[in-house]
């Protein structure tokens, strides 16, 4: 295989987590970047996330240490009823890292802005035709961008460059952001949650603080039928409350700021994987290139594999560089859809059937060896190697992936 000889022009479409890392990465590499992001004043979206070890060995690799303003997370631990079904802890050296994406917004901007990329705001971007062997980057009421030899997608879920057609997920879910209160007993190293068969799901996530307030923060979140969500913003706020406490007691001390509905955001998933994550000059990274449930708490992480794996397979020319990001993800991802698809209806849908099936059968099969270990192996995001053909850490991520 030969190497790419002299630096790329890449243009990047939206200013998430997977294309702000890909923007820095990039720039780090030597290529010149524009990053091109339809809000006037690029801002996170959403609410709280874990960053799984390989997540953080990305963020290490970017120079962008996220890990001062979250809480390491040692254990996921859920109950139905007074049946706890579902244990699983980290390895002691290899946390996750809870977050709100404000903070690792934060961090990732500063990365990207002191990489030296260019900023491109205030216009959504409609489309990347080609241009002979390169591409433009076309935005609504705008000067076109480019031309560029690679234009990567970063857009999310609402890309408009994707091909991808996802399957909408029957259950999605409302999201808040709530300082952690002085009347609990909940630990801070851990993600805590409830369920009623798989009709409702309630969580509390301690996500460590912002930038600019050290409050100590926590997400809390609900599951809704999809079918809902719409009429969210009408609903009888004291009438939730009531139903959250009645479920579990625990969480109520973690409501009493929220005072109105908006207060929590609603958040619709899907389900879909391109088979080719790539076209001629064209990249698709993150939710353009694979969406899923966050049961298993992937989403973050796939965006910074997709930014670390791309940006080391464009040492090669562009023509062997896309089919070589394409086959470093590959299984990595088949294995986490396959996973996600399998799991998220034990705990976020209408059977009556699977939360039996993981509560009586699932729950005490996973406190034996080996299961327990690949549990384990499964939320850190190592069930495989999340870039193939490379040494992956196995500790926190402070030693850094190669470069």
């Amino acid at each position: 295989m030969s190497q790419q000889s002299h630096p790329l022009n890449i243009g990047i479409i939206g200013a998430g987590i997977g294309g702000l890392a890909a923007a820095a990465l990039c720039a780090k590499a030597g290529h010149r970047v524009t990053l091109a992001e339809r809000f006037a004043t690029p801002q996170p979206l959403g609410s709280g996330l874990v960053l799984q070890p390989v997540g953080l060995a990305v963020l290490d690799a970017i120079g962008a240490d996220a890990r001062a303003y979250g809480a390491p997370i040692a254990q996921m631990l859920g109950h139905a009823g007074q049946r706890c079904v579902l244990d699983v802890s980290y390895r002691a050296d290899a946390p996750g890292l809870a977050i709100h994406r404000a903070s690792l917004f934060s961090v990732l901007w500063h990365a990207a802005i002191a990489a030296g990329i260019t900023l491109e705001t205030g216009a959504g971007c409609v489309a990347a035709p080609l241009s002979e062997s390169k591409r433009l980057i076309l935005r609504d009421h705008a000067d076109p961008l480019g031309p560029f030899d690679l234009v990567i997608d970063a857009s999310g879920a609402g890309s408009t460059l994707s091909p991808m057609q996802a399957r909408p997920l029957g259950y999605g879910a409302v999201w808040g952001t709530v300082p952690w209160p002085a009347q609990t007993d909940l630990p801070r190293n851990q993600l805590t949650q409830r369920y009623q068969a798989a009709r409702h799901m309630a969580g509390v996530l301690p996500i460590g603080q912002l930038p600019d307030d050290p409050t100590p923060r926590a997400a809390v979140f609900w599951s809704v039928p999809r079918a809902k969500l719409d009429d969210w913003p009408h609903q009888d706020l004291n009438h939730w409350k009531a139903e959250v406490s009645e479920l579990w007691p625990q969480m109520a001390p973690f409501l009493t700021t929220l005072q109105s509905p908006t207060d929590l955001t609603p958040a619709r998933y899907s389900h879909g994987t391109l088979r080719r994550p790539y076209a001629q000059a064209l990249a698709f990274i993150g939710d353009s290139a694979h969406r899923a449930s966050p049961q298993l708490g992937q989403g973050a992480n796939m965006a910074l594999l997709d930014a670390f794996a791309l940006t080391q397979a464009l040492r090669l020319p562009i023509d062997e560089a896309l089919p070589r990001y394409a086959q470093m993800r590959r299984w990595h991802v088949r294995a986490y859809q396959a996973m996600s698809a399998a799991f998220t209806p034990m705990y976020q849908s209408h059977s009556t059937t699977l939360p039996r099936l993981r509560d009586h059968l699932l729950a005490p099969m996973a406190t034996l060896w080996p299961i327990n270990r690949f549990l384990t192996a499964l939320v850190s995001g190592t069930m495989l190697p999340p870039v193939a053909g490379m040494n992956w850490p196995q500790s926190t991520g402070l030693t850094p992936p190669n470069r």
